[in-house]
């Protein structure tokens, strides 16, 4: 995944209607109607973060008669969730790290008490 596209799948999942969108999308499609039923907005608002999510490539939007249906394309999270994995390593030897000296401060108190 390139710089630009992880740039917009992070800034569009920066917003919380935007992840609560997908949230519903991870239940199958829905129209413009379902998905904008849960907040307190215009669906000209709601319009603007479909945009968003859109040109992110995490949705997608078709016509049927006269509704939009919208359908999740998971594909930019998975690049977003690969990016953060490298740092899985990291933050396990940082806690690796925290756990050591945790032990190390139980055991010198075990010994002070003796």
């Amino acid at each position: 995944m390139n710089n630009e596209q992880l740039d917009l799948t992070f800034s569009a999942l920066a917003d919380s209607t935007r992840r609560g969108i997908l949230e519903q999308l991870a239940n199958g499609q829905a129209t413009v109607g379902e998905l904008a039923q849960p907040y307190d907005m215009s669906m000209a608002a709601i319009s603007k973060h479909l945009k968003v999510l859109e040109k992110a490539g995490l949705i997608s939007r078709h016509k049927e008669a006269q509704w939009r249906r919208c359908k999740l394309e998971a594909a930019p999270l998975g690049g977003a969730a690969a990016w953060v994995q490298k740092y899985k390593k990291f933050w396990n030897q940082q806690l690796d790290q925290l756990d050591e000296y945790l032990n190390k401060g139980d055991e010198n108190e075990r010994h002070k008490k003796n």
